[in-house]
């Protein structure tokens, strides 16, 4: 997996949520940087922000792809104009606009991975269980009961942090930090609350309750 981004801190931020997915990650800064580290190495996928400090990223993923058509590519663009859109998209096998959420980002290239690549290329995790609540995260399912769970990759987010955390109480200011990257949240945020009615909508259909509330604390699950 190949990270081009000239901002170190997202770069960074990409790098270790990738590598936490089992990725193997390698990053550059400018189009010259990338070009040499992929003189002799091939990866399956390449995230390539538009503007770089020495060149387009588009032309880069033309360059890349021209080494190896199978490459797949990725853009990371601030610019939600449909022109900026088609153009990443006229060779591009999906493309995310800025600020981005950073599961959303893994779960999109999870996805041009399994449209574009071998099964084989898809870094395997074992499933996470709670109960009968199973977590798939090498392909972002869910099943309760054996059923399958409908989630958007925010959900997806909130859920996954839970059943990491289950068997304790879970601030509502972790929360914001580790699935909204809100490091200082206004207090009367609701966003957290707006989530987990989601999920419970969605989950406790299938079963009992499975999150429980601490008033003005936090949430976990039982």
């Amino acid at each position: 997996m190949l990270v081009v981004e000239d901002e170190e801190s997202i770069a960074d931020v990409l790098a270790i949520a990738l590598r936490y997915h089992r990725f193997e990650v390698m990053t550059a800064g400018t189009v010259r940087e990338a070009l040499a580290l992929t003189e002799h190495t091939s990866p399956d996928c390449a995230l390539l922000d538009v503007m770089l400090p020495d060149g387009d990223g588009r032309a880069l993923g033309r360059e890349l792809r021209g080494r190896r058509p199978q490459t797949a590519l990725v853009f990371l663009t601030a610019r939600d104009a449909p022109a900026e859109i088609v153009g990443a998209l006229g060779f591009g096998d999906d493309y995310i606009t800025k600020p981005f959420n950073i599961d959303e980002v893994v779960a999109r290239i999870t996805a041009v991975l399994r449209r574009t690549r071998p099964a084989d290329v898809l870094p395997q995790r074992a499933p996470l269980r709670h109960g009968d609540l199973e977590l798939d995260e090498t392909t972002y399912s869910v099943r309760r009961a054996g059923r399958s769970v409908e989630l958007t990759p925010t959900e997806y987010a909130l859920l996954r942090f839970l059943v990491r955390n289950a068997g304790r109480i879970v601030p509502k200011e972790q929360l914001l930090r580790h699935v909204w990257q809100y490091e200082h949240a206004p207090q009367e945020s609701t966003v957290v609350e707006t989530y987990i009615s989601y999920l419970r909508r969605k989950l406790d259909t299938l079963g009992p309750p499975l999150i429980t509330t601490r008033r003005g604390v936090g949430y976990g699950l039982t």
